[in-house]
């Protein structure tokens, strides 16, 4: 991990685990999750709000205003609105990528929730998806949320990774490792 990026993961677990410590004592947990999934999906869609985390350009007061204006607009909880004010008083909205992934980690784990990242070469059906779920749930002991994506580059078959471990089943893989045997015997 980089300096500037284990810095920047550093800011957002103290703010992550102070928030989430507020939400859990006002028995807000599902308003903050609904908060994490609002920002989540506007920082997705707008380079503007981009611009406004990331970019020097805007002072601080400019920050403290734009953000308060869109968390009112969005409806923000009170929780989630104040912390993203002090973010921007702080000049440190641009954690809030870190901050955001850190709450979904807190909360999983409030849950007994595990995330798999799964890469297929085609889209996953529900059926699939929840099958392998109910498989990796298993195995893991706990309730496994699929975060899924699709990279036609892998032909087919699936990668999996949950937590520190890796499942490589592509056949892209596979090539690969028959190409490196034939390397290694030629």
């Amino acid at each position: 991990m980089s300096e500037p990026a284990s810095i920047s993961t550093s800011i957002a677990s103290r703010y992550a685990s102070a928030v989430f410590d507020l939400a859990k004592d006002g028995n807000a947990i599902a308003a903050l999750e609904s908060d994490i999934d609002s920002i989540d999906a506007a920082l997705a869609g707008s380079a503007e709000l981009n611009a406004l985390i990331n970019s020097p350009l805007y002072s601080r007061e400019e920050q403290a205003t734009a953000i308060s204006a869109i968390a009112a607009k969005m409806g923000l909880s009170e929780i989630f609105a104040n912390t993203l004010s002090l973010l921007a008083q702080k000049r440190r909205l641009f954690v809030l990528p870190h901050l955001l992934s850190s709450l979904r980690a807190l909360l999983a784990e409030e849950k007994g929730e595990v995330t798999a990242d799964v890469i297929s070469a085609k889209a996953l059906t529900k059926t699939q998806s929840d099958k392998l779920a109910k498989t990796l749930s298993a195995k893991i002991g706990k309730d496994v949320k699929i975060n899924a994506t699709v990279d036609d580059a892998l032909i087919g078959g699936l990668v999996v990774k949950v937590g520190s471990k890796m499942i490589d089943t592509s056949i892209a893989s596979k090539l690969s490792a028959l190409q490196n045997t034939m390397k290694e015997v030629g």
